[in-house]
């Protein structure tokens, strides 16, 4: 039996899976590591810490394998996207890495659009600027540590650094490359343009590949430290995002899920680079070579359901607290609520922006506040599927992922709310078995990455929308709509009271 292993490096923990020819994982294994918070905004991690925990977390695969480490032929790798690593000329890590969730860059992003136009910026990225992503990372570095970065000579991002580590092959894939605001998305290419605007040498974007590319094996040192083969290959890999959506068969035109972690994702396959959201919603390079996604991110999805449970219902878990909720009316009896509890993404980049429940009087118990929540943040990921379907993209089948497809009430929803069929995969490994899938077809397992997930994924469940439901929550979306807008100005004004 052959076997491969999808490396999965998240902001919390590494999560390692050993796949079988079949799709099966057959061990697993997750380590993590701290989260460095200095000031409020800030968000930090030792790129020393992902290097350790992965080979201890390598260690204790083969350890566990019963099997001969020569039937593992390769190993590919998923990652939290955007976060900067910069490296001197020896390849040394030059400070702590700082994260996507890192929120210093505001000013960064305002000399972005002031040095090469909002508009110029969005034809070339296909993204807005900002503060989560690369680019304002490295501007506030050179701003503030301007002596150290007179020493840099490259950065890469997590999963690329821990790859380094493992082969000393040092690049970048694409659908990484597109999160850090320095990549021409349509012509695959760094941007000449935007580092000559923003005075920054070319030089110090990484070779780019491929997500599939075989960039090498494993050293010596690595494969004395693990007990893996010094003859495993290892294959580039690709974004958390891209890696899911290989994970979860997003790999033709119109193909799109929901994931809902603690923040949610609507990710869309497109077929070509071309297409214009005007920022509205991202648009990066697909981990399958010459594609592309569109994906639209609230940034409180699972988070507003645990920050209600923990908040008003603490003695509850989270089956007992839904217990019921598919009992409650569609538009649980008139109450609303809006998960901008960190400011919001898509539609709105808004960091100011705040939460909110609408409608609420005397009679609305626990399970009427819990279904609001989840139609919440149903509607938000559903603004994102509405600018899909503006732009000209069908999407009837929704496959969805996560937190979100873990209570059935809540998929019914889902599929009510989206007007479309709601999927539910059998077995869900989402970016882990992406890199995994990576490596298998980079290790000619399948013609194609599409041939690897009609092999490996299986559906479980579908939900169809209830047309009398769709109706009512079409109503209840316009108004769901108008809360933005109308709290706006109220929250802006209630951050002077916050702490």
């Amino acid at each position: 039996m052959s076997y491969v292993i999808g490396v999965d490096l998240g902001t919390s923990a590494v999560k390692l899976l050993l796949v079988n020819k079949s799709g099966e994982v057959v061990e697993e294994i997750s380590k993590d590591y701290p989260l460095i918070q200095e000031k409020t905004g800030y968000s930090e991690q030792r790129p020393e810490d992902w290097v350790e925990q992965t080979i201890a977390g390598l260690k204790d695969l083969v350890d566990q394998f019963d099997g001969s480490v020569s039937e593992i032929e390769g190993m590919s790798f998923s990652g939290q996207m955007h976060g900067l690593v910069l490296l001197d000329e020896n390849n040394e890590v030059l400070r702590n890495a700082i994260l996507w969730n890192d929120t210093r860059t505001t000013k960064q992003c305002q000399t972005i659009y002031e040095k090469i136009g909002k508009e110029k910026f969005i034809e070339i990225t296909k993204n807005l600027a900002l503060e989560g992503f690369t680019l304002p990372k490295i501007l506030w570095v050179k701003e503030n540590e301007p002596e150290l970065f007179a020493k840099a000579k490259t950065f890469v991002l997590p999963k690329d650094y821990l790859r380094y580590r493992l082969t000393e092959a040092l690049h970048m894939e694409y659908s990484d490359a597109a999160g850090t605001s320095l990549l021409d998305i349509h012509a695959k290419e760094w941007s000449n343009e935007i580092c000559d605007l923003l005075d920054l040498d070319v030089s110090i974007c990484p070779p780019l590949v491929n997500s599939h590319d075989n960039v090498g094996k494993i050293t010596e040192r690595v494969a004395e430290a693990t007990g893996l083969s010094a003859n495993t290959d290892v294959f580039a890999g690709g974004a958390d995002n891209a890696c899911g959506a290989i994970g979860s068969g997003i790999l033709s035109e119109g193909k799109t899920f929901a994931s809902i972690g603690t923040s949610g994702v609507v990710l869309s396959y497109e077929s070509t680079g071309d297409k214009d959201y005007k920022g509205k919603v991202h648009y990066f390079n697909h981990g399958e070579e010459d594609a592309y996604y569109a994906m639209g991110v609230t940034l409180s999805a699972g988070y507003s359901l645990s920050w209600f449970k923990d908040t008003f219902a603490k003695d509850q878990d989270f089956q007992e607290l839904l217990e019921g909720v598919g009992d409650v009316p569609v538009g649980s009896n008139g109450l609303l609520f809006t998960p901008y509890l960190v400011g919001e993404r898509t539609p709105h980049a808004d960091s100011q922006i705040r939460g909110s429940f609408i409608g609420m009087d005397s009679s609305h118990t626990i399970k009427e506040f819990a279904r609001a929540v989840l139609e919440g943040i149903t509607f938000s990921l559903h603004e994102s599927i509405a600018i899909f379907r503006e732009n000209g993209k069908n999407i009837d089948t929704v496959y969805s992922i996560g937190g979100g497809a873990k209570n059935a009430d809540w998929l019914q929803i889902q599929a009510d709310i989206f007007n479309a069929t709601i999927v539910k995969l059998k077995s869900e490994q989402g970016p882990g078995m992406g890199a995994a899938m990576l490596a298998a077809y980079g290790s000619g397992w399948y013609a194609s990455l599409k041939e690897g997930a009609d092999t490996i994924l299986e559906d479980a469940e579908t939900y169809e929308p209830i047309p009398e439901n769709v109706e009512k929550y079409q109503n209840l979306f316009r108004l769901y709509q108008e809360v933005y807008h109308q709290t706006e100005s109220i929250n802006q004004g209630l951050m002077a009271f916050r702490n």
